[in-house]
């Protein structure tokens, strides 16, 4: 949302006659809150603030669910988009007036906009459209919400719940591959990749392939991004036995003889090649490679220690005195 759009929305509050003022509300006796006889902390509310939520307590009490009072609750969430109890006591009223919720999801859309991080719109959304079915546009909104934060939580959460509740999977790893090129370090993205596969043809043999082809593309061409070497992590270890094992290893020592040793030792972004190689060379049990793996270790560990991860100089340390050569 432009910053002229906001203003004009607070100045749209700000313009709004005073519910004392109208005589629409006149038989309404606002109910002030309670803070007690000596509050620690007297909060500074302006009085459009005070005056709103004085009605809403007054008409909460009575239960009342007209068209007043859901323009009050209207009011009331622009002031105060957190406030739970507000936005409860609003689907109450339009579920009794069977109020148009298209209506009410251009309402909280805008909303969102105004407010991409809280998480009460965003629940308020999902209830509205778990009521109405309406999915339709669902997808395509959350895409221009993350369009302006690709890493928002509550816009990944509540894709997530929408697509796994409506079945609306058929495209998503497009929509996913479209973010990755706009931004290969986007672990949001990453993380949904996963989340889509897990929850659709699961990793069998041809999709770990498939997957690993295309992560592997990804590292080749940016290895200093944590995120793709998490997700290579991820999806190896539903690799089954009858796969060729030595895969990963292939694919990591071509890149430490063909790229690594090629370029400048003291390049950070081989710390992801050379950390992940280590953990490989742990996790090889085999009895014949024991003191190999352990001279590499130690070798792996020297060059992040003192050249490439020096940041974490202690820790490489560690792992060299736990696995390394003695």
């Amino acid at each position: 949302m432009s910053n002229s759009d906001s203003d004009n929305e607070s100045d749209s509050l700000s313009n709004q006659l005073e519910f004392s003022h109208r005589p629409e509300w006149s038989d309404v006796v606002p109910i002030e809150q309670d803070d007690g006889l000596n509050p620690v902390v007297r909060i500074a509310y302006s009085d459009r603030f005070r005056e709103t939520f004085d009605y809403i307590r007054a008409c909460m009490k009575t239960n009342e669910m007209s068209e007043r009072t859901l323009d009050l609750t209207k009011t009331a969430c622009q002031l105060n988009p957190a406030n739970y109890t507000v936005w409860y006591y609003r689907r109450k009223i339009l579920y009794h007036l069977k109020s148009d919720l298209n209506e009410e999801l251009a309402f909280i859309g805008q909303m969102i906009k105004e407010n991409p991080k809280n998480y009460q719109v965003w629940e308020h959304r999902r209830l509205i459209v778990e009521r109405s079915g309406h999915t339709s546009n669902e997808l395509s909104f959350i895409a221009s919400i993350l369009q302006n934060d690709s890493k928002n939580y509550h816009a990944w959460q509540y894709r997530q719940w929408l697509l796994k509740t409506y079945s609306l999977w058929s495209n998503e790893l497009n929509y996913i591959d479209q973010l990755l090129q706009e931004d290969i370090r986007n672990n949001s993205a990453w993380n949904q990749r996963y989340f889509v596969i897990a929850h659709t043809t699961g990793f069998k043999d041809d999709i770990i392939e498939r997957e690993l082809d295309y992560v592997e593309k990804h590292i080749q061409s940016c290895p200093d991004n944590e995120s793709s070497w998490n997700y290579l992590r991820g999806i190896v270890r539903f690799r089954s036995t009858n796969l060729n094992d030595q895969r990963i290893w292939n694919f990591c020592q071509n890149l430490y003889e063909n790229h690594f040793q090629k370029d400048d030792f003291n390049n950070r972004q081989w710390r992801f090649l050379l950390g992940y190689m280590i953990e490989l060379l742990i996790d090889d049990d085999r009895d014949e490679k024991r003191e190999e793996n352990k001279r590499m270790i130690t070798d792996l560990c020297e060059k992040l220690a003192l050249q490439i991860d020096s940041i974490r100089k202690k820790y490489w340390r560690y792992i060299q005195e736990q696995y390394g050569t003695k």
